[in-house]
């Protein structure tokens, strides 16, 4: 469905967040026959609605809420409404088309359009991207899952965008080129399970891209691509790691060597397959990234990474604390842990309970020797599934606060003390960067000097 098509039609805006206003500017300059606004629940997320903006579209709340929606021709909702909502059921149940901005914004740039996601990376990788094509004189615009709206887009001849599940899940056209970064469960409160997550995740790659590129060493994500072609990252046939002409590693395109891994700041593992993917996307729109490869390896080393996920914050008592407040799932926590294996290491866990399995976990820290430190509100839970590894010390304290003064009691110098929660934010927290920030001050006030 295209903005053009609203033309005449009842429209229904669900939610009032930046997206809502964004879908109100974009959808009114179309002539719908109505529109009107709906915020079923007021949050931190919403915006005042007046003005103008309330002159434009009307705003519905509560409980009538549903009727306004239900009489709309069309529903478009922003990527906060989960599909398990009463009220996304009940639209089901009586066939109102329901759709969203960045499906709408697709709908006319698929053609000049990267689109990126993943359970994990996707952030990074698709900041990669946009990043390395301008090293090599590709302009671009890069949006999506990161504040901007897409409706709220300039125009441009190319688009990065990371998309998130609930973006992906309306889609009726899959972008140019469509990038999955890994693929565990996540937001299964929001989409209903796991296998239904994977569906709109995956629902990215089901109209029709010219390409797709995806990390071909994530095992999950290889199940679910099955034989579907695809450039798979990571494997000798496309962009992968390998031993180089020095002896190091070294990035290589197929048997071409490109530049050393020491070029990449970024630690771990899993950010040598974002590059890796970022890389692949390159090769897939045209760059000849053997000829750039210097221009390349400059601008790599350039990349500092984004804010809250594995941001180190050297500290004077020789501990290294790291700021991976953006890790809100098991899996994502498992990434940060490995990329300091080998180092003393105390990891901080816990934040909104959303009933996720942390067997996984357990899984992976069976053989190690580590410690960790529960906080509200499922670090007590995480630490029970831990009980009785050989390895893991486990403790619960009240708060982020007390989490790091105990750290700074246990690990030794020269270790590493990690905030990766496996959980969300909200609840103790009003965003990521509020938890961020509370770490700030936490380190800052237990240093004793």
């Amino acid at each position: 469905m295209h903005l053009s098509d609203l033309r005449g039609r009842s429209v229904a805006i669900w939610g009032t967040g930046r997206e809502g206003v964004a879908v109100a500017r974009a959808v009114v300059a179309h002539g719908p026959a109505r529109l009107v606004a709906v915020d079923d629940r007021t949050n931190f997320l919403s915006l005042p609605w007046e003005g103008a903006l309330a002159q434009t579209a009307p705003l519905v709340t509560g409980e009538e809420g549903l009727s306004a929606l239900t009489a709309a021709d069309v529903v478009v909702r922003s990527p906060g409404v989960p599909q398990t909502h009463p009220w996304m059921i009940e639209l089901r149940r009586r066939g109102v088309l329901v759709t969203q901005g960045t499906a709408l914004w697709m709908a006319d740039h698929a053609n000049r359009t990267i689109g990126v996601t993943g359970s994990k990376g996707k952030s990074t990788t698709s900041s990669l991207i946009s990043h390395l094509l301008t090293a090599v004189q590709r302009p671009n615009v890069f949006g999506g899952n990161i504040g901007v709206p897409t409706l709220d887009l300039p125009e441009a001849e190319l688009y990065v965008l990371e998309l998130s599940s609930y973006q992906c899940s309306d889609l009726t056209d899959s972008p140019r080129v469509a990038v999955i970064t890994a693929l565990f469960p996540e937001h299964l409160d929001a989409h209903g399970g796991e296998r239904d997550y994977y569906r709109d995740k995956l629902n990215l790659l089901a109209h029709g891209p010219r390409a797709v590129v995806v990390n071909g060493a994530d095992p999950r994500l290889a199940v679910e691509l099955g034989d579907r072609a695809a450039v798979r990252a990571g494997s000798p046939e496309a962009t992968h790691v390998a031993t180089g002409p020095d002896g190091a590693p070294w990035f290589h395109l197929r048997d071409t060597p490109l530049f050393p891994r020491a070029a990449l700041s970024l630690v771990g593992r899993h950010n040598e397959g974002n590059l890796c993917v970022a890389l692949a996307v390159l090769d897939v729109l045209g760059v000849d990234v053997a000829q750039c490869r210097d221009t390349l390896a400059a601008a790599v080393a350039e990349f500092a990474g984004l804010a809250h996920r594995l941001t180190e914050i050297p500290d004077p008592s020789g501990l290294t604390f790291v700021d991976d407040t953006l890790a809100t799932s098991p899996y994502a926590a498992m990434h940060a842990i490995d990329a300091y294996d080998g180092k003393p290491l105390t990891v901080i866990v816990g934040g909104n309970d959303r009933g996720v399995d942390y067997t996984p976990l357990r899984d992976h820290l069976a053989e190690r020797e580590i410690a960790v430190i529960g906080i509200p509100d499922s670090g007590p839970r995480i630490v029970q599934t831990l009980d009785g590894l050989p390895g893991v010390r486990c403790e619960i304290v009240d708060d982020l606060t007390a989490a790091v003064r105990q750290a700074r009691k246990i690990t030794p110098t020269g270790g590493v003390v990690l905030l990766s929660p496996a959980a969300p934010s909200y609840g103790r927290f009003r965003n990521y960067e509020h938890r961020s920030e509370a770490f700030r001050e936490a380190i800052a006030e237990t240093l004793v000097g």
